[in-house]
């Protein structure tokens, strides 16, 4: 079992910025693969960033490849996940969820993911 809860979300101004944060905890998280997804209204859920369990490589869509940095502190039982986005732009609006999987081949896909924080809500709006 495992928890995950994410923070720093809220309202920016197009071109602004914003960090998020994810605590997880759990006797083996330190041993996953963590990314975080977002999922916009109507839209399905998309691989963001992620970051690989053993040697720390970090993947990024597309689409935030020079805007979002994505980086991880591991101790004992816990994971701190971080995600700071810069340059926002209206089309990173969404719901934010960060999420662990032992499936490290397959970061980009949610559903192998078993383990989701409650999500952050995300407004980039002037």
């Amino acid at each position: 079992q495992a928890q995950l809860v994410e923070s720093g979300g809220g309202l920016v101004q197009p071109g602004g910025s914003l960090n998020l944060s994810c605590a997880a905890s759990g006797r083996t998280i330190t041993r996953h693969t963590m990314a975080w997804f977002r999922q916009a209204p109507g839209k399905e859920r998309e691989f963001v960033a992620g970051v690989r369990w053993n040697d720390g490589a970090t993947y990024y869509t597309t689409s935030v490849k020079g805007r979002f940095t994505i980086s991880r502190d591991r101790s004992d039982n816990t994971v701190n996940l971080r995600m700071n986005m810069n340059s926002l732009k209206p089309e990173d609006t969404a719901v934010y969820y960060c999420a662990a999987t032992l499936d490290h081949l397959r970061m980009n896909q949610p559903r192998t993911y078993n383990y989701w924080g409650q999500g952050t809500q995300v407004t980039v709006s002037s």
